[in-house]
């Protein structure tokens, strides 16, 4: 468990300086994995499927297009979480664009509370 939250936390810090103290956010076990949770609300999850980040359905559609993601089953015969995308390792390797992605998630589970914007 702590080699998905290390993980998770070392991801977030890099994104985004200081970002893991944002009041209103936590680690929480969650499934066997570890979740980023915002406001009460699941936002990323790290487990032994990778990184899981939760995005509105523009986000998701355009991405599982691209076939840059994977649907999210915290079990291999698990249900799958629809509003949660696997992310490849190209997309956690850019920040940018990670940044990009950690913002729409943001917004999208807390509208208006601080997110992964740099103040």
């Amino acid at each position: 468990m702590n080699a998905y939250r290390n993980r998770l936390a070392i991801l977030l810090e890099e994104a985004v300086p200081g970002f893991t103290s944002t009041d209103g956010f936590a680690f929480k076990n969650v499934f066997g994995a570890i979740g980023g949770v915002l406001h009460g609300t699941i936002v990323i999850s790290s487990g032994r499927f990778g990184i899981a980040l939760r995005l509105p359905p523009q986000e998701l559609a355009g991405l599982f297009m691209l076939q840059e993601v994977e649907q999210l089953r915290y079990f291999p015969t698990g249900h799958i979480k629809k509003e949660y995308a696997v992310l490849r390792e190209s997309i956690l390797n850019d920040q940018e664009r990670f940044k990009f992605l950690l913002n729409a998630s943001m917004e999208y589970v807390a509208p208006g509370k601080r997110g992964a914007r740099e103040d």
